[in-house]
């Protein structure tokens, strides 16, 4: 019998803050401990310097550097955390994740859950204004990084693990994400600047824009990326396992849009349910979101409860979830 960790609840806020100052510094003050743990890992291997981590981004993400040297300003002469706000070469981490792209009827639209342990995620929904473009994001980490999001040119991004937990030396997708929602404003441009940035892990990004222009990108360390036209994607990349149960959620996903009548109302339904709809302790589905960029809005959804966020009317509070039982 599996045994339940009780009463597990998550509190997501949402705020619109055009670029970080002193709300952002007394956070990660606040939560500097935990994203060093998350960048280090176990320690296995001596990280790169703040001065390789900056020369990384400066080479691969100019448009950042401007942004990264603000915050570093911020915090002041600190070498490790210049080195965790670089997002350069962190520790491996494992999540689950499902996502699909529907393009009948309300859409186009963008689906996603995201499954990580609870007590990790950051649970902020931010409305940012870095550069010329405004940002809605989950946000993820201490400066910068995104787990999904959508710029106001009508760009959607969002990941998924792409599989085992190779290292190589790149950048967290938290922060490749966050850097294609700031440049790019159509899916063509998000691919190019995807294939040439490089990767600390493998990933899924799948990309959507508002004419419905759609892709999945399967990047990751030593290989080649690969545009796709999947609209549909979990935890694989080209090859798994028949019996894995990414395979058997992107079949479930696949079923799903294959269906005469499929909607985006039916299609959002079996993200709640088994077997994409997690609820095990490891790896929770925290929340699901529907990107519709043609409306600039996006929605995030938990059993009984919806939150609408868009450009036009950004509704900024918290809202906390009991999730119940989960399996441990």
């Amino acid at each position: 019998m599996p045994v339940c960790v009780l009463a597990m609840e998550k509190t997501f806020t949402a705020q619109r803050e055009d670029r970080p100052g002193a709300a952002w510094l007394a956070r990660f003050r606040n939560g500097q401990d935990e994203a060093a743990r998350w960048y280090l890992g176990e320690g296995t291997s001596e990280p790169p310097s703040a001065a390789a981590c900056r020369a990384a981004l400066a080479r691969h993400m100019p448009e950042l550097v401007p942004h990264y040297d603000a915050a570093c300003g911020m915090v002041g002469d600190d070498d490790l955390a210049h080195r965790v706000l670089s997002h350069y070469r962190p520790a491996s981490h494992r999540h689950g994740c499902s996502q699909a792209v529907w393009l009948g009827e309300d859409g186009p639209a963008l689906v996603r859950n995201y499954d990580f342990p609870l007590h990790v995620i950051t649970g902020r929904i931010e409305l940012t204004a870095w550069s010329r473009r405004r940002v809605i994001a989950m946000g993820q980490r201490p400066w910068g990084g995104c787990l999904d999001g959508m710029n106001d040119d009508g760009l959607v991004a969002s990941c998924t693990l792409g599989g085992i937990a190779r290292r190589g030396e790149g950048f967290a997708i938290i922060l490749m994400l966050r850097y294609v929602l700031e440049t790019c404003g159509s899916v063509a441009e998000a691919v190019e600047a995807l294939r040439r940035l490089p990767p600390s892990q493998l990933h899924n990004v799948t990309l959507l824009d508002r004419t419905g222009a759609h892709a999945t990108i399967l990047i990751g360390p030593r290989r080649e990326p690969a545009v796709t036209s999947w609209r549909t994607c979990t935890n694989h990349q080209e090859r798994a396992s028949p019996a894995s149960r990414s395979a058997l959620r992107q079949r479930v996903l696949d079923e799903a849009l294959a269906e005469r009548s499929a909607t985006l109302e039916t299609l959002t339904a079996r993200f709640f349910a088994a077997p994409l709809y997690s609820r095990k302790a490891a790896f929770t589905t925290a929340y699901t979101a529907v990107y519709r960029p043609a409306e600039g809005r996006v929605d995030y959804l938990w059993p009984g409860r919806r939150w609408s966020q868009s450009f036009d009317r950004f509704e900024e509070g918290a809202y906390t979830h009991d999730y119940g039982e989960l399996e441990r």
